[in-house]
């Protein structure tokens, strides 16, 4: 199945020049402290500066994603969401390279109804600052980046991953809209970039689940199987920025209090999700962070919470049916959980993996290669199945 584009539309793109003038104005007004507080949260991370093997690449994506979001901002979707929407192509041409909007106007809907103001998006994703980059104990060959501002992750990915992405887009859609305290990643953007004449290379934006990161310990992938879900941990004063795996968290529980119940239904809805869309091989991103003494039981920011996380709902047995929760009074808040004693960063990412006959094989293969072991390649079915029991085993209240 190709990428779906029975209208693509062509444009010269729009110089990102006067945004990156803007944005350095107000960077200079900022003041010292701020810049203090970037640089610190910025430990384990490598800005993307002029003489990294891949700042012109970086670059070439903050211009064109500069001009795609400008695109949007000066033609904004209306209406409802159509099948047009999820199959527009929109190619605009720059100096040496072309970048490609795939369904830009139903990323728009979902950007606008998760209350991003495209401003602000066009603003961390432009020239106004590099990108960051960390090293990943991720085994595909992806690239990873971030936003100056951290709030957001970007990812290469390959042409069969963005394919299954925009065709599950409406159910994706359709899901979040039933579930708006979901835990899957928010998917901002699919993008594709081709310089010259060479091959085209895709990559997608998503909202980075371990955000902020300023107090954030520790960091694993989980995936609930046994094998290569070790990673060997750094020494203490590494810069690197380590995400652990399944095995790494071997002893240890998510203390979470009266929260642990909707964790556990919510889990069941995203995966039993993820296996209609024959999908495996996702992984549940998790983060701990201790809170301090003035965040424990936030009973001061109690109206402003219950009214937020319960906006657009109507009623109350619609808001269960939803499995709506009370949300906490912090940036990302989707995928942030408070317990008694810890913080805790929640998402299910990597969404992009069918179960074909190439995963057959693969499982038939591991089943001889690691008899009595588990491992990710799984049936769907087992695979939602066994990640959430490995939840519930993990989890206290």
């Amino acid at each position: 199945m190709a990428v779906p584009s029975p209208g693509p539309r062509e444009a010269l793109a729009p110089s990102p020049e006067a945004g990156h003038r803007v944005a350095a104005s107000r960077s200079s007004r900022r003041g010292l402290f701020w810049r203090l507080r970037d640089k610190q949260s910025r430990l384990g991370l490598f800005e993307i500066g002029p003489g990294h093997e891949l700042h012109g690449l970086a670059c070439m994506m903050q211009a064109g994603l500069w001009a795609a979001t400008q695109a949007s901002m000066d033609h904004p979707p209306t209406g409802l969401l159509t099948q047009e929407d999820f199959s527009e192509v929109l190619t605009q041409v720059h100096e040496g390279f072309e970048l490609g909007t795939l369904a830009g106007p139903a990323f728009a809907r979902l950007r606008r109804s998760l209350g991003l103001v495209e401003e602000d998006y066009q603003a961390a994703l432009g020239p106004g600052g590099p990108y960051l980059q960390f090293l990943s104990t991720s085994k595909s060959k992806a690239t990873f980046f971030l936003s100056h501002d951290q709030r957001f992750f970007l990812k290469t990915q390959r042409r069969r991953e963005v394919r299954v992405l925009l065709a599950h887009l409406p159910r994706y859609v359709q899901h979040l809209q039933r579930h708006p305290h979901s835990l899957l990643a928010r998917l901002l953007g699919v993008h594709s970039l081709r310089v010259a004449q060479g091959k085209k290379k895709y990559f997608i934006i998503m909202q980075n689940v371990f955000f902020p990161a300023g107090r954030i310990a520790e960091r694993y992938d989980v995936k609930g199987c046994q094998v290569s879900r070790w990673v060997e941990p750094g020494p203490e004063d590494s810069p690197i920025i380590l995400v652990l795996k399944d095995l790494n968290f071997q002893g240890k529980t998510i203390q979470l209090g009266p929260q642990r119940s909707w964790l556990l239904r919510q889990m069941e809805l995203d995966t039993a999700f993820l296996r209609e869309l024959n999908v495996l091989d996702y992984s549940l991103l998790m983060a701990l962070q201790r809170l301090q003494e003035d965040e424990r039981g936030q009973g001061g920011s109690l109206v402003f919470r219950t009214v937020r996380s319960v906006q657009g709902a109507g009623s109350p047995e619609e808001t269960e049916a939803q499995n709506r929760r009370l949300l906490p009074d912090s940036p990302n808040a989707l995928h942030v959980l408070d317990g008694p004693e810890q913080r805790y960063f929640l998402g299910l990412v990597d969404l992009a993996t069918v179960y074909g006959l190439r995963k057959r094989l693969e499982h038939l293969w591991k089943t001889l290669r690691y008899p009595g072991r588990t491992f990710s390649t799984v049936s769907p079915a087992r695979y939602a199945r066994r990640l959430c029991q490995w939840v519930e085993e993990h989890t206290e209240e």
